[in-house]
């Protein structure tokens, strides 16, 4: 008896365990496939650590960056520029420096935080309010505990 069961526990762990196969992902003749040709790939390193890199394609990409290692702890620091289409048709062209103070992006496209001081709602004032009347409670009742003891 115990040798069956322990032949039906071999099964259901064999049959349980994970199947590794990989297959081909499959063709779909029906799927248009692009290939968007590279038109300009220009790429300059040189010995001291300062790159230049510009790429653009066919489909109206383009990047342009150069850096060196002229950051603290020789970081590199770069400095470029992308640009695309977007697919609702707007050109974006984004401008960056990269260094110390990490990746700062310049578009008209990305958004930009209201300037400050902006008008602040009156449920937050009413909030902050309510916040101030219970911390004033609390110290009021601390105050109070503290003088009976």
């Amino acid at each position: 008896m115990f040798f069956l069961s322990f032949k039906v526990l071999l099964v259901a762990v064999a049959l349980a365990a994970p199947q590794f196969s990989y297959s081909a992902p499959t063709f779909d003749s029906s799927e248009e496939i692009v290939v968007v040709p590279i038109l300009k790939d220009q790429r300059v390193h040189d010995e001291d650590g300062r790159f230049n890199v510009e790429v653009e394609t066919g489909n109206g990409i383009a990047l342009s960056r150069s850096g060196s290692p002229v950051g603290t702890d020789d970081a590199v620091v770069q400095a470029g520029q992308y640009s695309y289409t977007a697919p609702d048709g707007t050109p974006v062209v984004v401008k960056f420096v990269a260094d110390e103070n990490g990746f700062q992006p310049q578009s008209d496209v990305l958004p930009v935080a209201p300037a400050f001081p902006h008008p602040i709602p009156q449920f937050v004032l009413d909030q902050i309010a309510f916040a101030a009347a219970e911390d004033a409670a609390r110290a009021r009742a601390d105050l109070h505990s503290s003088e009976e003891i």
